[in-house]
């Protein structure tokens, strides 16, 4: 896949404390990819830095392979995005603002403007008035509107902000569609974390203005466990079960209750498990691979401030 975002050891200060530090990562066409971290941890500094909205301190940002610092109008010529809440004329509608912004870029056709409406679900809509549009349907036009010019990267952050369920998944399928199918490069930013589950394709975690690693979403959910795997062993009687699992596997057991027992291992041992229990007379009535959160993986990771490089 190709980079077009890449970012390397970018810097940033305020006054004298470093809220951005040596922070490296890329973006790859065709993938959503979600930028994780606690409030106040640096993604909107970042996000702003990578949208020329803040200068940068040190290090550098490439967008289509165009460094940002060295030439700012043709590398911004690749990038769409919404920073906060779309900026709309009110009292016009939907398609009268998407041509307005269009004649601030080049070669934008009705047909394209057409083209992005429909993208976004927007045809039945689209001729009335912003104010009558609610806060999922603003955010759809400005979508629309970051992808007029057919920037090779989106970005977003904390697009699901103020959203219903029902907008959100919306919205989570509209950018997905673009990334899967359109080749676009998306960057979301959000803190929740059950969306971008389900949204995106690689998440990076940022903790204190630094980049703990990046992963894939089965690559985070792996490392909420250590790397291991968790199984639910459901089994009669409950005690027993316990001691004979306790004798080999006392550090892997990560809960129980009075029917089952969750334990981190290898698929291997699970075979090995379900002999040790069948063998001493111990009813085994199901065992499933227990799949654990994107929260969890990131609990684990930013409150320790482990790397997952």
């Amino acid at each position: 896949m190709e980079a077009v975002l890449k970012i390397n050891n970018l810097t940033k200060w305020f006054d004298k404390k470093k809220i951005i530090d040596n922070l490296s990562l890329e973006v790859y066409s065709g993938e959503v990819f979600g930028f994780l971290g606690p409030n106040g941890a640096g993604k909107t500094t970042t996000i702003k830095m990578i949208m020329g909205f803040l200068s940068v301190d040190s290090g550098e940002i490439l967008l289509n392979g165009i460094n940002s610092r060295k030439n700012f109008e043709k590398a911004m010529a690749n990038i769409g995005g919404i920073v906060e809440n779309p900026e709309m004329y009110k009292e016009l509608s939907g398609l009268t603002n998407l041509k307005m912004y269009a004649r601030l870029q080049n070669n934008v056709s009705i047909e394209r403007i057409n083209e992005v409406v429909k993208l976004v679900g927007m045809e039945n809509r689209v001729n009335e008035k912003v104010k009558k549009y609610s806060l999922g349907m603003k955010q759809r036009i400005g979508l629309a509107q970051a992808i007029l010019h057919k920037p090779k990267i989106l970005i977003l952050d904390e697009p699901t902000n103020g959203l219903d369920p029902a907008g959100i998944k919306e919205l989570r399928d509209i950018l997905k569609d673009l990334a899967h199918n359109e080749n676009v490069a998306v960057l979301v930013s959000s803190h929740l974390l059950s969306e971008m589950e389900l949204m995106c394709d690689r998440v990076g975690i940022i903790n204190n203005g630094k980049l703990l690693g990046v992963k894939t979403i089965g690559e985070m959910q792996s490392l909420a466990n250590g790397g291991i795997t968790v199984y639910r062993f459901i089994v009669r009687p409950i005690e027993k079960a316990l001691d004979l699992a306790g004798i080999s596997y006392s550090e892997r057991i990560k809960s129980h209750t009075n029917n089952h027992i969750d334990i981190a291992v290898e698929v291997e041992d699970v075979i090995k498990i379900n002999a040790l229990f069948a063998s001493n007379g111990i009813g085994i009535l199901g065992v499933a691979k227990i799949e654990t959160s994107l929260e969890d993986a990131f609990m684990n990771i930013t409150g320790g401030g482990n790397s997952i490089g």
